[in-house]
């Protein structure tokens, strides 16, 4: 009896407590750190949009000087795909381009549109963007 109580005592090992406390610590790490993947996540798909309306803004105006007097037509351009009038528009994953005749360019991510997020707007007039991306 004496040597097995002189064999426990070597024993080493954690407690349930010791390892109750890591989980709990690691819990709440992963409780901080998810909203914050996830803020990340959503200002990379506004710069998606971004990027590919800017993308059609340049194609248009490309298009407009190489047919002078001539109508700017609409197109809606899928996510993942390229613009067929404007040929140089290429959308990201996820992104969706419309372009307006007149040449206004409205665009969404189907991940900001589900989160209650708005679109990127650009006024082909004068240029000037409108944000309401960020929910």
């Amino acid at each position: 009896m004496i040597l097995k109580l002189a064999k426990m005592k070597k024993q080493k090992g954690f407690t349930l407590i010791e390892l109750m406390i890591v989980v709990a610590i690691i819990a709440i790490l992963v409780a901080i750190a998810i909203p914050i993947f996830q803020q990340y996540r959503m200002r990379g798909w506004a710069s998606a949009v971004r990027s590919d309306c800017r993308n059609a803004y340049t194609a248009i105006v490309a298009w407009q000087s190489d047919n002078p007097g001539g109508v700017i037509a609409g197109e809606t351009i899928a996510p993942g795909t390229q613009g067929t009038i404007y040929t140089a528009v290429r959308t990201s994953p996820g992104v969706q381009v419309v372009i307006a005749g007149g040449g206004n360019i409205t665009g969404t991510h189907t991940d900001i549109t589900a989160a209650g997020g708005g679109n990127y707007f650009i006024d082909f007039q004068s240029g000037l963007p409108t944000d309401t991306l960020m929910p």
